[in-house]
């Protein structure tokens, strides 16, 4: 499966970019806001929930640093307007986070202050590891000012790190989501076997849920969505501490099944005009969703 997946990367990046919007489509909302709110009450029809993310990441240009918080701040704004059950999700490397982390608290300052003022959340995406530090410090200094309620952070379980972050992290009440991670990173800082990251998502999850935290169940894993299951009914988690979140488009049929469950389920929903490089990244380094696409293009709907 793993020759075919990458086999699959390797064809979808040789495509030209009309070509690629076809595997795109189904996984990105669309380019404009619009597109998003309307995914948006979709899914609240059906009892999901959503976090919106305004694509695009690593903003060299402060200028352009301003005009991501704006876009960003339009969605809190929609969020509101067209009363959706979603929040924010943010890259702080879109804000600036790599140029001044001092105007990159004060650009995401501002959006979580609008979403306080909402009573809503921004949650701060993980990056790849030259920015790990400098996200975690993000969020506490944002927490500090903002309180727990407001925002939230994400880890990845494939860096051999995130335990010890999470052990730091938790006394604070953290709010995460827990995901494998998607990044290339050398195997001197994240573990490359499977089984080796299942393992730890499982046992930073478990960290997680003992020590009372809320978690973002991210995963599109059977295994990990059965093992968390038995975490939750054994730990007997209620189910305000708790939900599960998957990738817009990929595999429906889990998400559903896990919204009949009775269990919480918040789907990441993307949108705006670097869709084409978002679906590249995506299928490069998680080629595991070329293989979700591949099969929804060759199967009946």
């Amino acid at each position: 499966m793993k020759i075919l997946n990458r086999a699959i990367v390797n064809f979808v990046k040789l495509l030209p970019k009309s070509v690629v919007s076809v595997f795109a489509k189904k996984y990105v909302a669309g380019t404009k806001l619009d597109d998003a709110v309307r995914v948006t009450k979709e899914l609240n029809a059906k009892g999901i929930l959503t976090t919106i993310d305004v694509l695009g990441e690593s903003i060299t240009n402060l200028d352009d640093a301003r005009e991501e918080q704006k876009a960003c701040m339009r969605v809190l704004e929609a969020i509101e307007k067209h009363n959706l059950d979603a929040n924010l999700s943010i890259k702080p490397t879109s804000l600036g986070l790599a140029i001044d982390e001092n105007v990159c608290f004060e650009l995401v300052s501002g959006l979580v202050a609008k979403a306080k003022e909402m009573n809503n959340f921004v949650r701060l995406d993980m990056e790849d590891s030259p920015y790990t530090d400098a996200t975690f410090e993000l969020y506490k200094k944002l927490r500090e000012k903002f309180g727990v309620e407001y925002v939230g952070v994400v880890v990845q379980a494939y860096l051999k790190r995130t335990i010890d972050d999470v052990a730091k992290l938790n006394p604070l009440g953290t709010n995460y989501r827990l995901c494998k991670g998607i990044y290339i990173e050398p195997p001197e800082i994240a573990y490359q076997d499977r089984e080796e990251i299942r393992e730890n998502f499982l046992k930073i999850l478990d960290k997680m849920l003992t020590d009372g935290n809320y978690v973002g169940i991210a995963t599109h894993d059977d295994y990990l969505i059965d093992n968390a299951y038995r975490m939750i009914k054994e730990k007997n988690i209620p189910k305000d501490k708790y939900e599960f979140q998957m990738l817009y488009g990929v595999r429906e049929e889990l998400r559903d099944k896990i919204n009949s469950d009775g269990h919480k389920i918040r789907i990441y929903v993307p949108f705006g005009e670097r869709w084409y490089e978002y679906s590249m990244r995506r299928l490069q380094e998680n080629p595991q969703v070329a293989w979700y696409i591949t099969k929804a293009l060759f199967t009946k709907s």
